[in-house]
């Protein structure tokens, strides 16, 4: 084995460098498929750049080690590959221009030629490759630098310098090669002279693969570039050294140092990539700030909406959309991929991904982006629709609510007591025959009366109708009870326009003489009053039904559906007021039995009858 130089070790490294570079990219190339027009130019530049550093590795740089002998054969062999390769990215440059079919030719015509002297060379046995060749190549890209700098003056600046500086690399690698490598060349004339493959490369994918050579190819090659270039300053420094354990020990900690430091630079290189060279958002900010946004969505569809719209800019996507799952959802695949929300209950939905631009493919934290995101709209979506059923719920129990509100009230309205009806009809009896007059009078007041309890007038009436059904019941009662009936009713005319539930005073006034005056043998006073309360700043208004007949038993009767009527009356108070109005019965001892109504003064004056229902959801709010 030979003692090598530092320009032996570095085209050694070069070479190995090369090789794994456009393996690297081969592979890239053949996994994504001819999926778009162009494919042929990278998938050229990976085959071309794989044969030039392979070959140069084997015929060159190994020999030189004292690996294998020199052949002259594979040597020439690989220098048709590097040609072809500066064909190829004058190909990729020229394409677009107006005369671009003609420089093209040209270039490929130089290429061809040049390969066509180097296998002549083997043909003829020649040991060393054709000087020829490699004049012809470096004044053909040295001209072909000027044409094509002038066809492009309005082409990006920094997308010129980049193939300019390749093809200017290529020309002075040409003209290192034709003086079949001089003795006595430096490291770094070695290094620019044996490896313009690299910028190459670099120059032909920047045309049309610009992400792809950032995101699936340049970070991995940056990492491994940086790692050689570390291992080879280190190697120099140890070579510096005195042959002996200390060389050996520095050699080792350079060794682990660069085994440490690798995921350190992968990830400083990574984040310079994206965050410089391709301008990628920092995906958990984007997650957090899709979050945040969605929590403002109250719809399914507006959460999905947000998610494609924040997705297709991030992921340099032409189309991000969404669809519901089902039969129909495969009829239209994604063409790069697709994401299932993952939702608790149906319908499901899924979110598609459409073709990339810049020849970007989809990575491993695109993907996991993508995951994280559609699984905070899956929250947000079990969330709005947890809500909607509560809300369902809640409506569908206030609708019942209301519904057997109306239903008690018709109840009421259809349950005339049917003792009194017969005692009324019994009394008119006996009127007919005694005192017809006062029968046709006692007569009508009962059919106002029957009138205005069946009337049709909603859940709330004034506070003067519900009066003047209690005057003509007991008008009817006082034909019956005569003298053992007094009467007295105190209600002043501005409360009588103010609006209360219906048939909320009757059935107390009805309780008072079924349950006062009818069981005294003297009968009794039933007394109505009505007065407005500011009591604690809060103004109430307060009915009162007091009757001096029998007292009020602590203990239900054996018969208890005699007060089903003033149970019905409490739920009816509370579904409008909630805990905003009461029904008391209590017993004083001077005045009897007070039977007495409180109700918000605000509700019950400003209710109408167009705000009924509203009246009624607002007083079971209150009550909850």
């Amino acid at each position: 084995m030979i003692a090598p130089n530092a320009s032996e070790v570095l085209n050694l490294v070069g070479f190995i460098t090369g090789t794994t570079l456009y393996a690297m990219l081969l592979a890239l190339v053949l996994r994504g498929g001819p999926d778009k027009p162009g494919h042929f130019l990278p998938l050229a530049t990976a085959v071309l750049g794989l044969i030039w550093n392979f070959g140069e590795l084997t015929a060159y740089a190994l020999p030189r080690l004292g690996y294998f002998n020199e052949s002259i054969g594979l040597w020439a062999m690989s220098f048709p590959a590097l040609g072809l390769l500066a064909a190829v990215v004058v190909h990729s440059v020229a394409r677009a221009l107006p005369r671009g079919i003609v420089i093209t030719v040209i270039a490929y015509g130089c290429s061809i030629a040049a390969s066509v002297l180097h296998l002549q060379t083997v043909i003829t046995g020649n040991p060393e490759p054709s000087s020829l060749a490699f004049l012809i190549l470096t004044i053909c890209y040295g001209l072909m630098i000027v044409a094509l700098g002038v066809l492009t003056r309005s082409q990006a600046n920094g997308q010129r310098v980049l193939w300019v500086l390749a093809l200017a690399l290529f020309a002075v690698s040409a003209s290192h090669l034709g003086r079949f490598h001089a003795a006595g060349d430096g490291w770094a004339v070695e290094l620019i002279g044996h490896h313009a493959a690299i910028p190459l490369a670099f120059a032909i994918l920047y045309q049309d693969y610009r992400f792809a050579l950032a995101d699936l190819f340049l970070k991995q090659a940056l990492t491994l570039i940086a790692l050689v270039a570390i291992a080879f300053t280190g190697y120099n420094l140890a070579t510096m050294l005195p042959a002996g354990p200390l060389a050996a020990g520095v050699l080792m900690a350079l060794w682990v140092g660069t085994s440490l430091v690798s995921p350190w630079l992968h990830r400083r290189l990574v984040r310079f990539v994206d965050q410089s060279l391709l301008g990628r958002m920092d995906y958990a900010a984007l997650g957090a700030g899709i979050g945040q946004a969605l929590q403002s969505k109250n719809s399914i569809e507006g959460v999905l909406d947000t998610v494609t719209e924040r997705l297709a800019p991030a992921l340099d996507a032409q189309r991000v959309w969404w669809v519901e799952d089902g039969p129909d959802a495969a009829a239209t695949p994604p063409k790069t991929t697709q994401a299932l929300v993952p939702v608790t209950d149906q319908p499901r939905f899924v979110v598609k991904v459409g073709e990339l631009t810049g020849g970007r493919r989809l990575l491993s934290d695109d993907l996991a982006l993508v995951k994280t995101v559609v699984g905070t709209a899956a929250r947000r979506i079990d969330q709005i629709r947890l809500t909607n059923e509560r809300y369902e719920v809640r409506l569908r129990e206030e609708e019942m609510q209301k519904l057997t509100a109306e239903a008690e009230l018709k109840a009421l309205r259809a349950q005339v007591n049917p003792h009194f009806l017969f005692n009324a009809l019994t009394t008119i009896g006996y009127l007919i025959e005694s005192a017809p007059p006062r029968a046709i009078n006692t007569l009508m007041q009962l059919t106002a009366l029957l009138r205005g309890v069946l009337r049709s007038e909603g859940d709330f009436t004034t506070l003067g109708r519900e009066i003047e059904l209690v005057e003509h019941y007991l008008k009817i009662e006082h034909e019956r009870f005569e003298e053992r009936l007094r009467v007295r009713i105190d209600v002043p005319p501005a409360l009588r326009l103010l609006r209360i539930p219906a048939l909320v005073v009757q059935p107390l006034v009805e309780n008072a003489i079924k349950h006062g005056v009818a069981p005294s043998t003297t009968g009794g006073d039933v007394e109505v009053t009505a007065r407005i309360d500011t009591a604690g700043g809060v103004d109430r208004l307060r009915i009162a039904v007091r009757n001096t007949g029998a007292p009020l038993q602590p203990a239900a009767p054996p018969d208890a559906t005699d007060h089903v009527g003033v149970d019905n009356l409490r739920r009816r108070l509370a579904g409008h007021y909630g805990e905003s109005a009461s029904l008391t019965l209590t017993a004083e001892l001077a005045r009897g039995t007070v039977a007495e109504l409180v109700l918000p003064l605000a509700q019950a004056a400003g209710i109408d009858k167009d705000d009924r229902d509203a009246q009624a959801v607002a007083g079971r709010t209150g009550r909850r």
